[in-house]
């Protein structure tokens, strides 16, 4: 019985967390030096809403772990990790209800695939210390 259970309960968990969709680009390609920018859109949720909590940019590098770029909370407030401040910056749209991720002067290390997510308003991602700054 116990295992029917949680079939159950895995199979609502999709329902669960669609109400929210949140579409990027599928692919850009830079030359190193260039600036990036991509830009994701907010679905079903308004990001200025709290209940909508903030929208997250990280990235996966191709064999290594996902790394958490920067934050900005649904009442404007960003969150960025130490180490790549001077790298990235993070803006939003209310009016597209989009949010924007802008890199300067990409390099091959900068290689990876790039995710906008959802993020509860947290001052600390994944154990990472970050700092608050208002927009």
């Amino acid at each position: 019985m116990l295992s029917s259970v949680s079939l159950l309960l895995l199979a609502l968990v999709p329902y669960v967390f669609c109400a929210t969709e949140l579409i990027q680009p599928d692919s850009v390609l830079l030359k190193p030096g260039e600036t990036l920018s991509i830009t994701c859109r907010v679905s079903g949720a308004s990001i200025t809403d709290s209940s909508h909590w903030g929208t997250a940019w990280i990235r996966q590098p191709a064999g290594k772990a996902l790394e958490w770029i920067n934050t900005i909370d649904y009442d404007g407030d960003i969150y960025k990790k130490d180490s790549l401040k001077g790298k990235f910056v993070i803006s939003r749209d209310t009016s597209s209800n989009s949010v924007t991720l802008q890199g300067k002067n990409m390099q091959a290390e900068d290689t990876a695939v790039y995710y906008c997510a959802r993020d509860p308003r947290v001052k600390h991602v994944d154990n990472i210390p970050v700092q608050k700054h208002p927009v």
